[in-house]
């Protein structure tokens, strides 16, 4: 991969997304300028992501659950 698509895979592998108005969640740019090859190695990195954050938490939650729970419990 180039340093271009490393930095994009780096911005959609991250668990942020921003939000509109009315709190609809965003899909990242980033994911956009990816070609289908760099869309599943989003994914493949997603995961890995997620099972290390897992396995850092006491609870064994993944930030994506983690901001899930936080929006639910508002």
């Amino acid at each position: 991969m180039t340093p271009e698509e490393l930095l994009l895979l780096e911005q959609v592998v991250s668990a942020h997304r921003e939000r509109t108005v009315d709190g609809v969640i965003k899909s990242h740019p980033a994911w956009h300028d990816l070609d289908a090859a760099g869309r599943v190695a989003a994914f493949d990195e997603t995961m890995k992501q997620r099972t290390l954050e897992r396995s850092a938490d006491r609870d064994g939650r993944s930030s994506t659950v983690k901001a899930v729970l936080a929006r639910l419990t508002r």
